[in-house]
């Protein structure tokens, strides 16, 4: 056999050899468990727990922290317990869609403000069906006509609301002269006081850069 042939017959058997590896690994995936200790996973198009969650952590204390320094301990039925909060919804107003995360930005706030020692949540499914026997919308509770109406129908299922509680998420994009760009993502919180309509605010926000190329961030943000 002369060099020619074998090499020629060489690169035939490495093409198939590549060709069958190629198929064997069609759709295979691999995963792993992630311990506390690992940071989470950056996500290259859109936000994810790497923004939610100091969204939440910052915005959430912050709120708490503030409240339970002037708030007392309500009285319901001549016992003390915590005030009582109604969580409305996630209005996500931002450039992105944020698919399952709403629910986890929900249940993640909820499971933060009652492990607090003034606070708790009223049960979100008790706080729709209440919603939809008064025939109103979250935004109508801005009135007081609207308050005291879900007032009574909850009163009516025993549970007493203190406030309700709004989440906004907004961004901001900058744009650069070539395909990168920056996103700020605001988390806002609106703690409403059910009686008087006093409202108490605190967002959170993060800055994030998307690039096109690893060297996207060393081009638009120098060493930092």
């Amino acid at each position: 056999m002369d060099r020619r042939q074998f090499f020629h017959q060489f690169s035939i058997s490495l093409a198939s050899l590549v060709a069958v590896t190629s198929i064997g690994c069609k759709g295979t995936q691999y995963a792993h468990v992630l311990s506390p200790t690992d940071t989470n996973m950056v996500g290259s198009h859109t936000a994810g727990a790497e923004t939610w969650e100091p969204l939440i952590q910052q915005s959430v204390g912050q709120l708490l922290a503030r409240e339970q320094s002037s708030v007392t301990l309500a009285s319901h039925n001549g016992e003390p317990c915590k005030k009582r909060i109604c969580f409305l919804h996630v209005d996500n107003r931002s450039s992105e869609e944020i698919g399952d995360f709403g629910d986890q930005i929900y249940q993640k706030i909820d499971t933060i403000i009652n492990g607090s020692e003034t606070f708790e949540l009223v049960n979100i499914r008790a706080v729709k069906a209440a919603l939809q026997q008064a025939n109103l919308r979250p935004d109508d509770l801005y009135t007081p006509s609207a308050r005291r109406k879900l007032a009574g129908v909850m009163e009516q299922e025993r549970e007493p609301i203190d406030y309700f509680l709004y989440a906004t998420i907004t961004s901001g994009t900058t744009r650069s002269n070539g395909k990168d760009y920056q996103r700020d993502y605001l988390l806002t919180l609106e703690l409403v006081n059910f009686e008087t309509g006093h409202t108490e605010k605190e967002s959170a926000e993060l800055r994030k850069g998307y690039h096109k190329s690893k060297l996207g961030k060393l081009r638009n943000y120098g060493q930092g």
